[in-house]
């Protein structure tokens, strides 16, 4: 086994335990995922996928094709366990995405083909970010820092590096740290608001007794 196969094996098993504990949080009710953002991740993975083995990254590309089968294995979670609270901006969100796709397919120069594509993933976390401004435990931050900690080790896993191979994995390291980053900041954020107001009620109970 070659090194680049000992990094795209290990992105596998940190994407499976990620997945794992994710699907395991669902399931319990913990975690209530959205299920637009993760229709476009799924989408836009096997695009990924796809292009990555027609530019020959190597066993990197089996790990966007992992990636890819677990985004739509939670897409199924979420019709029974997913979050209900679907809005308008949602849907405006997966119209503009999934109507990009064909812009993708008509796209003849690579560069641009694989930025289309890293823009169309990106757009796919503003269901779910604007869910976690309201309902931050709702999702997990671990999976998250998993799946970016997975896409770094299947960039280093790249046979052939092309922008068409490398940009899209990069682009998901960044996103998924960033997004467990803000899950963990709203979820500071209110746990500051409660403690300020246990402590705005506790001074007026006090005042009632004075």
């Amino acid at each position: 086994m070659t090194i680049k196969e000992i990094y795209a094996a290990v992105a596998i098993l940190l994407m499976l335990v990620s997945r794992g504990t994710y699907f395991t949080s669902i399931l319990k009710g913990r975690t209530k995922p959205h299920a637009f953002s993760w229709l476009i991740w799924g989408v836009i993975s096997s695009i990924g996928f796809a292009a990555q083995i027609a530019e020959h990254a190597g066993a990197a590309a089996w790990v966007r094709g992992v990636g890819c089968i677990t985004c739509f294995v939670v897409v199924g979670l979420c019709w029974f366990k997913g979050e209900r609270d679907i809005r308008r901006a949602d849907w405006i969100t997966l119209a503009i995405s999934l109507t990009a796709i064909p812009l993708w397919m008509l796209t003849k120069t690579p560069m641009w083909s694989v930025i289309l594509v890293c823009l169309i993933d990106t757009s796919g976390y503003l269901p779910t970010l604007r869910k976690v401004h309201r309902k931050p435990k709702e999702e997990t931050p671990y999976g998250y820092i998993l799946s970016s900690a997975g896409a770094f080790l299947s960039v280093l896993a790249i046979d052939n590096y092309t922008i068409s191979t490398w940009l899209y994995p990069a682009v998901l390291t960044a996103s998924n740290i960033l997004m467990a980053g803000y899950i963990f900041l709203r979820r500071y954020q209110l746990h500051v608001r409660a403690k300020k107001n246990e402590l705005l009620v506790g001074a007026g109970d006090a005042s009632l007794h004075l």
